[in-house]
């Protein structure tokens, strides 16, 4: 049964607000058990302060400190993440419609997958340099597999009879991509996607971390340097939230292009 989208808003922002208390009540000192910690002021310390953290996101935005760190973070994340969707969706489809070369490249593509992508941050720092691109190239690393491997599958999966009758009926390689292999892959793309977005943010943070003088996860680590865990916090949820309005542009995207398959009630179990 479909719910009410206006119950369905106020019962997400219920468990926001339980969250936001829950989190208020265990780090004030003012109203923490005094079994907690020791010293309850150190709850504070190691997990920040709810309204302090708040008070430090409507800081950076009224004085427009955030914005060129956030615009730096975002360009890096927004690159990474089209260059390694496109890169995947392209070698996706070659790799799914050419057993040989598939054949060929399997060990070294399954040899790159199984590396673990952030080391090679530094080596992106000493090609790239210490700017956007080094951040974009790991990005695209952890972007690309993720959408080879499903656009790779969704190709592979489509029934050799719908191609056997497609041909008969006189569709070429053409018609064939356009009209049932892409068809047959978006959903798969559109759910590497949703995945990818986050894994964009991954790549942009990691490279600033290594070495940038500029972006969120710049202002993250100098708040590590110094202990400041409500910074901290708030730039974690600076990421997250536009992180999620990233996947929500995705959804708006595949909705607009998906409209042939089943709409699913949101309240219904995937």
């Amino acid at each position: 049964m479909r719910m009410d989208p206006w119950r369905l808003t106020g019962l997400r922002l219920l468990v926001l607000v339980v969250a936001i208390g829950i989190w208020h009540v265990l780090t004030d000192p003012d109203l923490i058990p005094p079994f907690y910690f020791s010293d309850p002021a150190r709850a504070a310390f190691f997990f920040g302060r709810p309204f302090k953290v708040f008070g430090t996101i409507i800081d950076w935005f009224v004085t427009g400190e955030i914005f060129g760190h956030l615009a730096i973070t975002l360009l890096e994340t927004a690159l990474g993440f089209v260059v390694g969707a496109v890169l995947g969706l392209g070698v996706g489809l070659w790799l799914a419609l050419s057993p040989t070369a598939s054949a060929i490249l399997d060990p070294y593509i399954k040899g790159f997958n199984s590396m673990p992508r952030v080391v090679l941050a530094p080596i992106f720092a000493v090609w790239f340099g210490l700017g956007v691109w080094s951040k974009v190239a790991l990005g695209v690393t952890l972007v690309f597999f993720v959408v080879f491997f499903n656009v790779y599958q969704g190709v592979r999966e489509v029934s050799p009879n719908i191609i056997a009758s497609a041909r008969m009926l006189g569709a070429g390689p053409r018609q064939l991509l356009r009209s049932i292999y892409l068809p047959s892959a978006m959903s798969w793309v559109f759910a590497s996607l949703h995945n990818a977005v986050g894994l964009a943010f991954v790549g942009a943070v990691v490279g600033e971390y290594l070495g940038s003088a500029r972006g969120v996860g710049y202002l993250i680590l100098q708040a590590e340097g110094t202990f400041d865990i409500n910074t901290v916090f708030a730039g974690i949820l600076v990421l997250t939230a536009f992180a999620l309005l990233l996947d929500m542009a995705v959804g708006v995207v595949e909705r607009r292009l998906l409209l042939w398959q089943p709409k699913m009630s949101e309240t219904e179990p995937t």
